[in-house]
């Protein structure tokens, strides 16, 4: 499945716990003022990829402790970063996500909500300048909040069946 990417970075240490392998979406919608990956939000730009691709060397550094989406916006490419996401897991690798939107924004899209499934750990929010601070553990503002999925998507499905 293809892919557009602002590029791909090996043993980041700043995306997320332990050394990960980030992946830098192309595209995003949001620019936010301050934003620290403008490069990444034209839709057009950057490169296109398969996803076997970067999935291929998955877990062969046994110092991997995830990877990281990123960007750009990965919830605007939903589908190709399900099958990344995935393909993580089965390594035994974690997956962080980062988003512009919020986790009650994702929810109403089921294609976006797909991809949330797939991941452990979602950064949600948009990067706000004036919120900006240094001491956030791999967040740039303080609005943005850092969720553990597995317990929320687990909260979510108990709500339904109430």
């Amino acid at each position: 499945m293809k892919l557009q990417i602002s590029g791909i970075v090996e043993d980041s240490i700043v995306d997320g716990p332990g050394f990960r392998t980030a992946i830098f979406v192309q595209g995003c919608e949001k620019n936010c003022p301050g934003c620290h990956n403008p490069q990444t939000h034209d839709k057009t730009g950057g490169k296109t990829v398969d996803t076997a691709d970067i999935t291929k060397d998955f877990g062969k550094n046994p110092m991997t402790q995830g990877i990281t989406l990123t960007g750009g916006e990965p919830f605007l490419q939903p589908r190709p970063l399900i099958e990344i996401a995935k393909a993580a897991h089965e390594k035994g690798l974690d997956v962080y996500v980062y988003s512009g939107y919020t986790y009650e924004e994702i929810l109403k899209d089921p294609e976006k909500k797909a991809l949330l499934n797939e991941c452990d750990v979602l950064i949600d929010g948009e990067y706000i300048e004036s919120e900006r601070s240094l001491d956030l553990k791999f967040k740039g503002s303080k609005n943005q909040r850092t969720i553990q999925m597995s317990t929320q998507m687990s909260e979510v499905r108990s709500q339904k069946t109430e």
